[in-house]
């Protein structure tokens, strides 16, 4: 249920902004849309460490009653209403036979991928039946996006080379980035014995990082080529990923130069995540703005719940000591390195114009 919510919310948000903004300073508006990356890593782990030690771990969720409970409030007094659809406009239809392909097909895939890897065996059958079944399911629903008017999700956009490009290289990139979020905490509190609120504490100085460089760095997307920008993040990102899988790999590490890698990784999210979104859909025309965003979504969750699974499944069977957090971090640097080739295949120069909106495609 919580995932059906947060998945609502996110592509529809993202859209409404786009559509509001001033093409040319869509980077700014995009880091507005970020500013949550900037609250939640800094706020969220603090937080959700001292409830666990202060109260039970039942209110890191209990907490989210009252504040979605706020933001149902705020939302209907200040979000503007829906605009009357034009006369003779037709009304866009729900896909269903996308949505049952594509979401239970994922969940199918994601499942039987991590039960392989907890397991060690990929052919036993509580994980080749769902990982089958999940191909089968993602397989249909792709066979459906590209020959239907209006698929659930728009895949036809991936024929624009920079829409494209910014996809492969958010894939990797989210999968590695996310993915990583679980192992500092587990790193302090299994082997460094810190409490959980302290575990918190130590990764608020990346979120910050995160936060206030997205935030440059998505104004900046609107002055220079993204590939320098995005292609430099990944860079970054993958350093800063890579400086912890030396330094947790050694017993009694220096606490700062964890804190200090985990900045460095921050500054190459920051120049990342947003900007790439940015890039992906800045030249598209204005009536595939919403599909953009939703695909931009649909591209990074499943990325990123496939990281946390991979790593997941990587520590446990290492087990969480110095060489199990070592090969961990090791694996995620390299998925961030993986976006740099996809990086370098964004536009070289600035920003180009918008093009006019223009219909979908009929199906072949």
């Amino acid at each position: 249920m919580q995932g059906l919510g947060g998945g609502l919310l996110q592509p529809v948000g993202m859209a409404m902004g786009m559509r509001v903004a001033d093409r040319a300073r869509l980077g700014r508006a995009m880091a507005l849309l970020g500013l949550p990356i900037l609250v939640g890593p800094v706020a969220g782990p603090v937080l959700g460490g001292w409830l666990v030690d202060a109260a039970s771990w039942h209110w890191v969720f209990l907490i989210n009653l009252p504040v979605g409970a706020l933001a149902l409030v705020l939302a209907a007094r200040l979000l503007p209403k829906d605009a009357p659809p034009a006369p003779g406009a037709a009304r866009p239809r729900l896909d269903l036979p996308g949505l049952l392909t594509l979401s239970p097909g994922l969940a199918l895939l994601l499942y039987g991928l991590s039960r392989g890897g907890e397991r060690g065996d990929f052919t036993a059958p509580g994980a080749l039946v769902p990982t089958l079944a999940g191909a089968v399911l993602a397989t249909v629903f792709v066979r459906r996006a590209l020959t239907v008017r209006a698929p659930l999700l728009g895949l036809r956009l991936l024929r624009d080379r920079t829409f494209a490009a910014a996809v492969t290289t958010l894939a990797p990139f989210t999968c590695g980035y996310f993915g990583s979020m679980l192992l500092g905490p587990q790193y302090w509190q299994q082997e460094r014995g810190l409490s959980a609120t302290v575990a918190g504490l130590l990764g608020a100085p990346a979120g910050l990082v995160v936060g206030t460089t997205m935030r440059i760095a998505a104004r900046r997307v609107d002055r220079v080529a993204p590939r320098l920008l995005i292609a430099a993040g990944c860079a970054a990102g993958a350093l800063g990923i890579g400086l912890p899988a030396w330094q947790t790999g050694t017993p009694g590490a220096a606490p700062w130069r964890i804190v200090v890698a985990g900045m460095v990784m921050g500054v190459g999210a920051g120049m990342t995540l947003m900007p790439a979104m940015t890039a992906a859909s800045r030249e598209l025309p204005a009536d595939r703005l919403a599909g953009a965003s939703t695909a931009l979504s649909i591209n990074a969750q499943p990325a990123a719940s496939a990281g946390t699974a991979l790593l997941s499944v990587l520590l446990g069977a290492a087990g969480p000591d110095p060489a199990g957090f070592r090969l961990a971090y090791a694996v995620a640097a390299a998925l961030l390195a993986l976006a740099l080739p996809a990086a370098l295949r964004l536009p070289g120069g600035r920003r180009g114009r918008a093009r006019p909106p223009v219909s979908p495609p009929s199906a072949p």
